[in-house]
């Protein structure tokens, strides 16, 4: 194995330029590929092709106009909204609104189609007209119109008057990414032209900003958390190499890393999505790990008095096998996140794999060729580290069953404290308080109308069975249902319309608020209305085209995911048992509700195959039964400690921290992977009984076990400050998981080797006879 491992290092020193150019070759070659990313700006994206409730919205998506809007809500900075300054920045801005691309329909109080009757005519009008020169009548009606009737108040206009808005249905083509964007923009500049002359704040909110934030959170992330990481690598690498030329070179291998990784996910042709674009951070940490072992054991060899050429071929033959095996788990593990429910999850795993293979090539031929360009030279920082880590290897051998023992309690009781983890989520906070959507949406919850829209498809079984009274009654009884329910602020029902024709066609009476009483005068009614109204506001929304069934639209307060299901199997029992309609909620907010618990169930399949696949190679790679079996404790428990230590401090399980499971798994391996390496070595090799070796290997790799780990849960903790609320808690997870990790890796797997790594009776009479191991021990070169 050891010529193998040589022939290997005098062949790269030998050929580096032919190396190198070829390393470059495969560079280009790859890195071209990131000419074909683009930012996926589609809350949809986090949905994959077979999600029933996805299935379900599109398919209502297809039926009745779709609900991609954005949403304008006016502030008024003095008076109240129905002031007549405001009712004029209202008509403005529902004016300009047409100037937004891709929209089909405009919603505000201006253009409200008000009915009323004069003579046998039935007159639909927008309720107001120049503002600024209103009646005092005409005011007095957009007074009561604003907060009594039952399409606008707690939709479009707060009953109190302290809030208005515009809603503006878009209807992207979905030909180019920059759709989003695009509209976004526009509305923005409107936004900004409207407060420039009027005395008002607009705050934006609907689909489209809400997929919006979706692009800026990654943009804001890739900005802010690439530059935080690579200071700490930099600091950190140049405390313990003092090197930097060495330090600077940890950052060569991270750069092509990336730039392949990123890529061949253009090659693949993926979308980057706040989760996918957190891949580059999450490279740069993992990368560092490789560069870290193999120039902390060069340092070491060449303090011991060894050339640097011969230590650079020493350090590949010792850390090639590890190197490979804690690459290709690390990769595995992230692989495991194509179980995932959720697409976006898919495409960081998929990158974030390939940046972790680039970086064990770049580890094993760029480095070792740049670093044997330039003589360094080896500084105390190491060796005085390794001296710490073998006193620390020397006082947990000493006292391993006592280590074993307080290992096993803190690990039991941590994980009792799973179960106080539950699933649940709230997809407004996917965005912290810096993304601008955030903030809107919440004032908008407090101050005009709840953020969440539940759809239901109500089917009447027949064409223009929406004319029939009992199934209006029906529509009828699920609207007052509703409105009833604490967490809905507005209901869009057909059902009220009817009423209101049915009473302003006889005469404005009060007493005719009702459903009318035969099929053909509701159909007359329907008729008569549906040709009175102008271009853009006709009752596609809210009818098929057969008119045989009505979509109801009812719109809630910001709730937990948990809430929102709750809430929809009432809604659904109440349709099913009371009016016999069965039929499911559909909608974004239903989609969400579920994705977490769909992509928990998903990824126990993807951690299964993890574990199983993880294990093998370990298993294969070390040919040790027992030290396969041992290493299974320290790989598998950080995961369950995380999630224990994250139930009594957090308690909240949403769909990200469902892919932390699979993915820490392939991460914290790499800890237990070299320090195994070593203790076979010293085994093997060396030939030191289980204490010895367990010191020997606290000596050889402890530093690095530190370095690395300190590099890793730092970039992690980097990730966790991700404005994006799904990266910020799979970060800060998988941080926790690999500090496990560490903590196990230095105290549970010595303990372990000690006690069950025993000797056979020739190993230990062999031991026995030795003078003592504190040479070799103590100061091994790798």
């Amino acid at each position: 194995m050891a010529p193998q491992k040589t022939s290997y290092g005098e062949f790269l020193l030998n050929n580096r330029l032919i190396v190198l150019v070829a390393l470059l070759t495969l560079t280009l070659a790859g890195t071209f590929g990131a000419k074909n990313l683009y930012f996926d700006n589609d809350y949809r994206s986090f949905f994959g092709e077979t999600n029933p409730q996805l299935e379900a919205f599109e398919k209502l998506q297809r039926t009745y106009t779709k609900i991609d809007n954005v949403q304008f809500a006016i502030d008024p900075q003095s008076g109240k909204a129905n002031s007549p300054k405001v009712l004029a920045a209202i008509e403005e801005l529902t004016d300009m609104s047409w100037q937004i691309p891709y929209s089909i329909r405009v919603d505000s109080l201006s253009n409200y189609q008000h009915t009323e009757v004069e003579g046998d005519d039935l007159i639909v009008r927008d309720l107001y007209f120049d503002a600024a020169n209103m009646s005092a009548d005409e005011q007095k009606l957009v007074d009561q119109i604003s907060s009594t009737e039952p399409t606008l108040a707690g939709k479009i206009h707060d009953a109190q008057h302290r809030s208005t808005s515009v809603n503006v249905t878009i209807q992207l083509p979905g030909k180019n990414a920059d759709e989003v964007a695009e509209v976004a923009v526009v509305a923005r500049e409107i936004v900004a032209e409207i407060e420039a002359k009027h005395d008002v704040k607009i705050r934006t909110g609907g689909i489209i900003f809400f997929n919006n934030a979706f692009l800026e959170a990654s943009m804001n992330d890739m900005a802010s958390l690439i530059p935080a990481m690579y200071l700490v690598i930099l600091a950190v690498s140049y405390i313990l190499l003092r090197s930097l030329y060495a330090t600077a070179m940890v950052l060569v291998i991270i750069v092509p890393s990336i730039l392949v990784a990123m890529g061949i996910g253009g090659w693949m042709g993926v979308g980057l999505t706040p989760p996918s674009a957190s891949a580059p951070t999450i490279i740069t940490t993992l990368a560092v790990a490789d560069s870290i072992h193999f120039l902390v054991t060069l340092m070491n060899r060449m303090r011991a008095g060894h050339n640097q050429r011969d230590s650079i071929i020493y350090s590949l033959k010792v850390n090639g096998k590890p190197i490979f095996l804690t690459s290709v788990t690390t990769a595995l593990g992230f692989l495991s996140l194509n179980f995932s429910d959720s697409p976006p999850f898919h495409d960081l795993g998929n990158i974030t794999a390939v940046g972790v293979i680039a970086a064990w090539i770049y580890a094993v031929t760029l480095l070792p060729i740049l670093i044997s360009f330039v003589t360094i030279k080896p500084k105390a920082t190491i060796e005085k580290l390794d001296g710490v880590m073998g006193k620390l290897g020397v006082f947990i051998a000493d006292r391993y069953k006592t280590v074993m023992t307080l290992s096993i309690a803190t690990s039991l009781g941590l994980l009792a404290l799973i179960p106080l983890n539950e699933i649940n989520d709230d997809f407004l906070k996917y965005f912290d308080e810096s993304i601008q959507f955030r903030e809107d949406s919440e004032w908008i919850g407090q101050n005009l109308t709840g953020i969440n829209q539940i759809q239901f498809d109500l089917s009447s079984g027949e064409p223009n069975g929406i004319s029939s009274p009992d199934f209006i009654k029906k529509i009828a009884a699920f609207t007052d249902w509703a409105m009833n329910e604490e967490p809905v602020t507005h209901v869009q029902s057909i059902s009220d319309t009817f009423k209101r024709l049915n009473r302003d066609l006889n005469g404005g009476d009060p007493a005719f608020y009702k459903i009318p009483e035969s099929r053909e005068l509701a159909a007359q009614y329907l008729l008569l209305y549906e040709l009175s109204l102008p271009y853009g506001l006709d009752l596609n929304n809210q009818l098929d085209i057969n008119k045989s069934s009505t979509q109801i639209v009812i719109t809630i307060e910001d709730m937990t995911t948990n809430e929102v299901r709750a809430w929809l199997q009432r809604a659904e029992d109440f349709l099913a048992n009371d009016l016999n309609i069965n039929t499911y909620a559909v909608g974004p907010t239903v989609m969400f509700a579920y994705i977490a618990e769909r992509n928990i169930k998903s990824m126990l399949s993807g951690t299964f195959f993890a574990v199983l696949l993880i294990s093998g190679v370990i298993l294969i790679a070390l040919k040790n039964v027992r030290l396969g079996v041992i290493s299974l404790v320290p790989n598998l428990l950080p995961a369950g400690l995380a999630f224990g230590l994250w139930g009594l401090l957090v308690g909240q399980v949403n769909m990200a921290v469902a892919v932390v499971a699979g993915m820490a798994l392939g991460v914290v391996v790499d800890d237990s992977v070299h320090f195994l390496s070593k203790y076979q070595i010293a085994r093997r090799d060396e030939k030191l009984s289980p204490k010895d070796a367990v010191i020997f290997a606290f000596t050889g790799v402890g530093t690095a076990l530190l370095v690395t780990t300190i590099i890793l849960a730092a970039g992690f903790f980097i990730l966790a400050q991700s404005s994006f609320g799904l990266n910020s808690y799979m970060a800060s997870l998988t941080a926790i998981a690999l500090i496990m990790a560490l903590i196990a890796d230095l105290t549970l797997l010595p303990a372990l080797l000690i006690a069950l790594d025993k000797d056979t009776p020739s190993e230990a009479a062999e031991h026995a006879a030795n003078d003592g191991p504190e040479t070799p021990a103590m100061q091994p070169t790798s």
